[in-house]
């Protein structure tokens, strides 16, 4: 018989899931992770855009057209913007799993179980946001309803989470003295 429960998200990211033995019987402890919404999604992924591609933006400006390629309408995008903005998430999300963005709003990339990605999934996942956003949405909207899955963060097996860090740790209770 399995007992499952929730327990709270560790500061370090990795998902607890404790195993006990009682007699004859396993229970195991689940972690409740916490999808993020896709309005907090795109806000985040927008603080990016702003922080990171504007600047960006500006500066391909003064280079070549030769410099970019792009197949309209949107489906894909290759220029200096969309290479670094690729860097910039495949190397923050896979060293913390969280771009700038997403600290901003208290989301993370994570594996399926809640566990660290690592940078080759971060890379996979982040592809599909750099040069191919506008199908990568659309697929996982329409394919996968529901799933709150772009389709480069199923094919890298990837879910954005909610962080929940204010929490108490497990084991102590903050008492908050009235002012």
């Amino acid at each position: 018989m399995i007992a499952r429960g929730a327990l709270r998200r560790p500061v370090n990211h990795r998902p607890i899931r404790t195993v006990k033995n009682n007699g004859d019987r396993q229970i195991i402890d689940m972690v409740t992770l916490y999808l993020a919404r896709w309005e907090t999604r795109f806000w985040a992924w927008l603080i990016d855009i702003i922080l990171i591609g504007l600047p960006l933006w500006a500066l391909s400006d003064r280079l070549p057209p030769s410099w970019e390629f792009t197949v309209s309408p949107g489906l894909l995008s290759i220029s200096l913007s969309s290479i670094v903005l690729f860097l910039y998430w495949t190397l923050l999300e896979g060293y913390r799993g969280q771009s700038i963005g997403k600290m901003a709003l208290k989301i993370r990339v994570a594996g399926r179980a809640g566990e660290d990605i690592g940078f080759s999934a971060a890379a996979i996942q982040g592809f599909g946001k750099a040069f191919l956003l506008i199908p990568d949405c659309l697929i996982g909207w329409l394919a996968m309803p529901g799933s709150k899955q772009r389709l480069f963060n199923r094919i890298s097996e990837t879910v954005v989470i909610e962080t929940r860090e204010t929490e108490e740790p497990e084991g102590v209770t903050y008492v908050k003295q009235e002012e």
